[in-house]
């Protein structure tokens, strides 16, 4: 059973977006996934599917213009996690300040069932003088279409040649006035409507007495509610929440340290207006979140306050914090090593500056530990070729090195981003073989990203089934491969040259994968389904049960659905996959 093994990293229901040319793609959607200490998983799916942004996150590495909109991701490091902080005089007076002002705000919290009810008739106010729900999204997407196809226009514009195209650039520039005189129409259609539901509300009397009475006769009964003093418990523990906020900042400095301690104590305000349970766990924590992942208090000593952190990586915004992640404990293997090494720094200086970076050693001993990761690698001669240029490597050597380096600091998840694409056969089952021993020897647990499903049958434990940034199974290769539910894991299975017979055509997907600027309805493999049911078309299926290690996402395993088989050419691929594979 799976629940035995130590959860080293438990992604949330994670949305990854990007923000494109005005518009935003949504490339991960709501995936839930936990890796476990010491297995091989690996994550497969076309291109575009979302398997390399996915594994990105784990890592810092998403592109300036892509960011986390939603969910967690929890490392369960040890090392990473203890965290302790010098208490010196400057730390004892920040906590003490933090502590009063905590103290003042806890007076707040009698009073939380009376400011949720002036919160919600403000907000029943505002509702009154404003567009509803449906009018804002109607407005949204009249204004989102029109802004696409004026951008149109001006790309295509772009292309035109004035001198040869005169007429179409003419068209163009006309077309592209149009659209902005109805972007301007639509916003002061908008805006019109807005000033008539305000005059509206303005002109009812009746309503307008009724909920300045109200508003402040509940005001007079908080600002009594909120007079009293807090409690000895209640200040105890503020004291603790205040001794987490200092260990929580207190890697930053001073003037950051500051300015988090202040965004902190604004939150926790906050969350005492609203009567929120500053003793639960979760609660806690999401509250920190908002500003900086938060590390819990243990025990101190009289110089040193230790505290343990839960590290969120969806939340962890300070450079310093990916660099103790990135490399030391998450490393990455990308599939073309040319681009990964450094044409003009020597193999052995890149490796050592990664030793020096993250460990704490000297020259003499970075070397000696560089050659010997090259040894364990299998570069030939390491002495010698220790000083030459990436360029006097093979493609395989080159990768070898690659290798090397992301295992230099002994990380606890390598991921390998298709690392053997770019090789030739041969020289790709050596480095499954090298990466395969020797997480035998490091322990580390591997995520790899490929669409070769015969890299798969080598060297995965699990199989996580990416489409259109969704999860859509999950399951043991076993299971996954001789077992598999969904009818996208059945079209890329079909899709394995291995399993074509002789004068037969090689069997391929048809349609593509759904555009991720828009909002997907239903099942999004639904299209390019042909065992398609109405209900693909209408309602996102949930994630069914299978066994307790096998689950998939499709309306095909809900018990009032009809039974189908799966396609023939994979109903007994067992033999065939033994004999090809040597699973």
């Amino acid at each position: 059973m799976e629940d035995n093994r130590k959860v080293l990293l438990s992604v949330k229901d994670l949305h990854v977006k990007f923000r494109v040319r005005g518009r935003v793609l949504t490339a991960i959607r709501g995936i839930s996934l936990d890796l476990y200490e010491n297995e091989s998983i690996a994550i497969v799916g076309e291109s575009g599917s979302g398997k390399s942004v996915f594994t990105k996150t784990f890592a810092g590495m998403l592109e300036t213009n892509g960011f986390i909109s939603n969910g967690s991701i929890v490392f369960n490091d040890e090392e990473l996690a203890k965290t302790s902080v010098a208490l010196t005089s400057g730390a004892k007076n920040a906590i003490i300040a933090a502590h009063k002002k905590l103290n003042e705000y806890s007076a707040l919290e009698n009073g939380a069932k009376l400011f949720n009810e002036i919160e919600a008739l403000k907000a029943d106010d505002v509702a009154r003088r404003s567009l509803t729900e449906e009018e804002e999204q109607s407005f949204a997407i009249r204004l989102k279409e029109l802004l696409y196809k004026k951008t149109q226009a001006f790309n295509e514009k772009q292309t035109v040649d004035p001198s040869k195209e005169k007429t179409r650039a003419k068209e163009l520039s006309s077309l592209i006035s149009e659209y902005e005189s109805d972007i301007k129409a639509l916003e002061a259609e908008k805006k019109a409507l807005v000033a008539k539901r305000k005059a509206a509300v303005d002109a009812d009397t009746e309503y307008k007495n009724a909920f300045n009475e109200k508003l402040a006769k509940l005001s007079d009964e908080y600002k009594i509610k909120i007079s009293f003093d807090v409690s000895q418990e209640v200040k105890a523990r503020n004291l603790i929440i205040a001794k987490e906020i200092y260990l929580s900042v207190g890697r930053y400095g001073f003037v950051k340290r500051q300015k988090l301690i202040k965004a902190l104590l604004k939150e926790m305000k906050k969350a005492m207006q609203k009567g929120l349970d500053l003793m639960d766990e979760n609660v806690r924590n999401e509250i920190f979140d908002n500003v900086v992942f938060r590390v819990k208090y243990i025990d101190e000593t009289e110089s040193v306050l230790n505290g343990v952190c839960i590290l969120n990586l969806a939340k962890v915004r300070y450079s310093k914090d990916w660099n103790q992640i990135r490399g030391g404990k998450i490393a990455t293997v990308f599939q073309d090593p040319m681009t990964s090494l450094n044409p003009i720094i020597t193999i052995g200086k890149q490796i050592t500056s990664v030793i020096l970076k993250h460990q704490n050693c000297s020259e003499i001993e970075a070397r000696a530990r560089a050659l010997e990761l090259m040894k364990k690698v299998g570069i030939p001669n390491a002495e010698q070729r220790f000083d030459d240029y990436p360029f006097q490597y093979s493609g395989g050597m080159r990768q070898r090195i690659v290798i090397a380096i992301a295992l230099s600091c002994q990380p606890k998840i390598l991921i390998c981003d298709e690392p053997t694409t770019a090789l030739d056969v041969t020289i790709q089952a050596q480095i499954l073989k090298l990466i395969k021993d020797l997480q035998k020897e490091f322990g580390y647990t591997i995520v790899f990203i490929t669409h070769d499903l015969g890299v798969v049958a080598n060297i995965a434990d699990r199989v996580a089934v990416l489409y259109a940034g969704q999860m859509i199974e999950l399951g043991n290769v076993e299971e996954v491969f001789y077992d598999p539910r969904h009818p996208y894991t059945w079209a890329l299975l079909s899709s394995l040259p291995q399993l074509a017979e002789r004068n037969t055509k090689l069997y391929s997907i048809s349609g593509t994968p759904p555009s991720l600027y828009n909002e997907i309805v239903g099942d999004s493999f639904a299209p390019r389904n042909p065992y398609c049911l109405k209900v693909d078309t209408l309602k996102e299926p949930p994630m069914f049960k299978v066994t307790d290690t096998h689950y998939a996402k499709t309306w095909l395993l809900d018990p009032r659905a009809p039974k189908i088989e799966k396609p023939e050419i994979i109903q007994d691929i067992h033999e065939k996959l033994q004999r090809t594979f040597n699973i």
